[in-house]
């Protein structure tokens, strides 16, 4: 008898050390493609800059049509000042989302909140969950293929533009490719809302009334992410709180609900 428990005592001894040691190597493992992730990511984002700044300036020197310094300083300036909120509000918002590489590819490639967005959501039903490495794998494979998919397409629509000129010109239709992207957010928000309407409740609420009132701020979506967060956050905070204030005798007699913030 004792024999046979030294022998499953080793057993699982090497067990529990095959299990470090392959965790370890998986750690390692990550930690390279994570740091190979980001040289390619940085030198491929700082390319692609040089080639969207430069382009302009190198076509206007070939063709004789240089511009003015000054003035595109100073139109540069009016439209960056507007858009640096927006900017650093997406980027806090889509980068914990999508991780370090389906990050990089997303800005790279652009289009986030018609293409690349949607496409990481929906990959994201599999069960992965923010900052995990799944979530990391999914989100980059979903916005290469999202990437690869929109290139095909569009290389379809620049043959195809001329024979479909006139039903993609046509007054019936234009009501309905304005909306797509609407309906197609409104379907894939619904699934999030139900999770928690106690959360969504509020900021969605408020924010309907207020492009209702102000139709003018429909064209300034990306902006109202910020205070539209930020109420989510302040509501699900005071929740937190609310929780948190519930009596020891309450916890004990109903752990569920405590543990759900249900009340």
């Amino acid at each position: 008898m004792k024999t046979d428990s030294m022998t499953i005592d080793n057993k699982e001894l090497n067990n529990v050390e095959a299990t470090k040691e392959q965790t370890g190597q998986t750690s390692d493992t990550w930690q390279a493609y994570t740091k190979k992730t980001h040289i390619i990511g940085r030198t491929v984002s700082i390319v692609t800059l040089v080639m969207l700044v430069g382009a302009p300036f190198l076509i206007g020197k070939l063709l004789g049509a240089y511009p003015d310094l000054g003035a595109v300083g100073k139109g540069f300036l009016s439209v960056g000042i507007v858009w640096l909120v927006s900017s650093i509000a997406e980027f806090l918002i889509y980068t914990p989302m999508l991780g370090a590489g389906g990050g990089y590819l997303a800005f790279i490639t652009g289009n986030l909140i018609n293409m690349k967005i949607p496409c990481a959501v929906n990959a994201r039903d599999m069960g992965a969950k923010t900052g995990t490495q799944e979530n990391e794998i999914i989100s980059t494979i979903s916005i290469a293929t999202s990437s690869l998919v929109t290139i095909l397409v569009l290389a379809l629509g620049v043959l195809l533009m001329v024979p479909l000129q006139p039903v993609l010109q046509s007054e019936v239709l234009q009501p309905a490719f304005e909306n797509v992207v609407p309906a197609l957010f409104g379907a894939m928000a619904y699934k999030y809302y139900r999770k928690n309407m106690k959360i969504a409740a509020l900021p969605l609420i408020l924010m309907s009334l207020l492009f209702i009132l102000v139709p003018s701020l429909i064209g300034s979506t990306s902006f109202m992410i910020v205070p539209s967060g930020a109420i989510a956050i302040g509501v699900a905070y005071l929740m937190f709180r609310k929780k948190n204030m519930q009596s020891p005798e309450q916890t004990k007699a109903d752990p569920d609900r405590a543990n759900t913030g249900d009340e």
